[in-house]
């Protein structure tokens, strides 16, 4: 499985000063990372409007006019994590001098990863290795009540998410003090991540997302270039998530409807097409596509700069440790007594990237990428625009924007 880790770091290995809850794993046991070299949100009711192997030099998006591209070494420091970390200091992106620091502890380290693994995903998905088919035998197939309500089919993908973390076992965030949408204070006085286990990035459906996270521009309105390696990142990832509880329930559910072939070959091209096909927006065709809005997010350029899209954990997450992303706070509830805490795995946040302010965004932290995918896809074809369904613990509306045949936008936001 190592061959399937693209670049993972070890940041820290260290006590928690807070030790109130006590996972099966102690915190001292618990391994911190963060992610080496993965590069590369919407605001939540804006509808939808590489590196020189795309034609551009990634420092021209790099607003400090500094590296952004992939290197063959990876230099990264760490610390022992705080029960709340300070900020990253911007000393230079791809760089997390002080990610998870606790400033009161100087002793930290550097050290230096080459980027062997890489090679893994550079050949052709036919050749690259997967995990093992999933069973769950009738559990896999849509009851009636599935099939005539939507809710209960999202619910039922949820059921199925067996990779999604547990919150204080696999990670723990802290969420800092809420504000209003309208509000410029920051209100978080470090990181959203506290710490994440290194373990989820031996994940295949986990470390094969990643893989996709450096192939795009994320300026809205330039034309992207995919090459023969990138639609082999694309093919594996759809490749091992179609082997996992979520997608084969999604294939069945919707091949039962007839919105697609029972085939699931053809099922699996039509996944990749949907998800990763180019298309238009702002004004430039091929600059953009369902993946790369919804997952990575991209910057609006009309008028005054905004973040758009950009609604997964992950790439939060790994962002975030680099330096990129600046948490600000989370955003009132609509609710009283609906204060998120570190257990809460529907957020709804503000934060600047790369400088660029996404003013509200919402995601779900720790599920697993073939889940959103299955969620989006499914309430694309069997939904509307606004989705009321209830997944586990949350009422939840999934936004589902679409452009002509294609996904536009999609996320979730917390039903009032």
């Amino acid at each position: 499985m190592e061959g399937l880790i693209k670049g993972l770091i070890d940041v820290a290995l260290g006590h928690d000063d807070n030790q109130q809850r006590n996972p099966p794993e102690s915190r001292e046991d618990q391994s911190r990372s963060t992610w080496a070299q993965v590069v590369t949100g919407e605001q939540d009711n804006d509808e939808p409007s590489s590196d020189r192997r795309h034609g551009y030099d990634r420092s021209q998006w790099n607003t400090e006019g500094q590296n952004y591209g992939r290197t063959e070494e990876w230099e990264s420091s760490g610390s022992q994590t705080s029960a709340r970390p300070h900020k990253a200091v911007h000393e230079g992106y791809g760089r997390n001098e002080d990610v998870g620091q606790n400033h009161s502890d100087q002793d930290h380290w550097n050290r230096k990863v080459q980027m062997n693994n890489w090679n893994e995903y550079k050949r052709p998905s036919s050749e690259q290795d997967y995990s093992e088919d999933v069973d769950y035998g009738a559990s896999m197939e849509p009851s009636e009540e599935e099939l005539s309500d939507l809710s209960r089919a999202c619910n039922k993908l949820w059921e199925l998410d067996v990779n999604r973390l547990v919150p204080g076992k696999d990670y723990e965030i802290d969420c800092g003090e809420g504000k209003k949408v309208y509000q410029k204070e920051d209100m978080a006085q470090g990181s959203l991540f506290s710490w994440l286990s290194e373990d989820i990035f031996r994940k295949p459906t986990f470390s094969r997302f990643c893989s996709l996270l450096d192939n795009y521009n994320p300026q809205e309105g330039y034309k992207e270039v995919v090459t023969s390696q990138e639609l082999q990142e694309q093919a594996a990832f759809v490749e091992e998530i179609s082997r996992t509880a979520p997608i084969k329930y999604l294939h069945k559910y919707l091949s039962s409807k007839g919105i697609v072939s029972e085939n699931y070959q053809n099922f699996k091209r039509m996944m990749t097409t949907l998800w990763f096909e180019l298309y238009g927006r702002g004004g430039t065709s091929s600059c953009s596509s369902a993946f790369e809005h919804v997952f990575v997010g991209e910057i609006k350029n009309r008028g005054e700069q905004e973040v758009s899209g950009f609604h997964n954990w992950i790439q939060f997450y790994l962002e975030e440790a680099k330096g990129r992303v600046d948490y600000q706070g989370y955003i009132f509830p609509r609710r009283r007594g609906q204060v998120p805490d570190s257990e809460t795995q529907l957020l709804t946040v503000q934060f600047e990237w790369n400088g660029v302010l996404k003013s509200v965004s919402s995601t779900l932290i720790g599920v697993s990428p073939e889940f959103e995918i299955a969620l989006y896809t499914l309430c694309f074809y069997m939904g509307g625009e606004d989705n009321q369904v209830e997944l586990g613990p949350y009422p939840v509306i999934i936004k589902c924007y679409r452009l002509g045949n294609k996904i536009g936008s999609a996320f979730p936001i917390a039903e009032s």
